[in-house]
């Protein structure tokens, strides 16, 4: 019976740390003044400039990641594919890390093998509160604590011409992102056909890692624990 006992701990625990890891969120837009940024590179530490990385690009994907975070290691490959596949037609992704060292930063996307451009705004974790991603994801509703990964997308022919405030309105995801909407989302603003691939990613907002350096997941998502 023991034994027995056991067994059925050990698969709990297998199903909570499989199904722990998506906090899947949809595409939506948000009014939000988000502004222009110059961020150092951390591959490199050259610095980079928001508007000017955006010339000539139909649509910039900006997201925000803690390199600790699962959420952002499990949408990093999917963000990889769409880059891969998108950015000869004007799509572009720029990864901006917090809440880490930047050596923890620059390792994370060598194993996660993410090949577009990737800054870092802030690399302690006590700055969470006080850091611009943390302000932008309060004004669009996202009540997570970490909230790694967020997603903002620009369109750079809407782009105000003066002044720090690039756009006024766009859309965000305060989570994770769902790929087929998300694919479908790139198409129609770079202008593309709809796909015909019929796979469909499922949206189940009950489940959610415990996006926390400090902690480990040991259940389904609670209120006072998500990421």
């Amino acid at each position: 019976m023991k034994v027995f006992i056991a067994l059925l701990i050990a698969l709990f625990g297998l199903s909570v740390s499989a199904f722990g890891q998506t906090e899947q969120a949809p595409i939506v837009e948000k009014e939000i003044a988000y502004k222009d940024w110059t961020y150092k590179s951390i591959r490199d530490g050259r610095e980079v400039n928001l508007r000017d990385l955006a010339k000539g690009k139909k649509l910039v994907a900006v997201v925000y990641f803690a390199p600790w975070c699962n959420n952002w290691k499990h949408d990093a490959p999917i963000l990889e594919r769409l880059y891969q596949k998108y950015k000869g037609n004007g799509f572009e992704i720029i990864a901006v890390g917090l809440y880490d060292p930047v050596a923890s930063m620059k390792a994370n996307i060598e194993t996660t093998k993410v090949t577009f451009p990737a800054v870092y705004e802030s690399e302690a974790r006590e700055a969470r509160q006080t850091s611009t991603h943390f302000a932008y994801r309060q004004s669009t509703g996202d009540t997570r604590k970490w909230g790694s990964p967020w997603y903002i997308f620009l369109e750079p022919a809407t782009f105000q011409s003066n002044g720090d405030v690039l756009v006024t309105k766009t859309s965000v995801i305060n989570g994770e992102i769902i790929e087929a909407e998300g694919e479908k989302f790139i198409r129609q603003k770079l202008g593309l056909p709809a796909n015909d691939d019929k796979k469909v990613s499922s949206l189940n907002k009950s489940e959610s890692e415990v996006c926390d350096p400090d902690k480990q997941a040991t259940s389904l998502s609670k209120p006072d624990a998500k990421p």
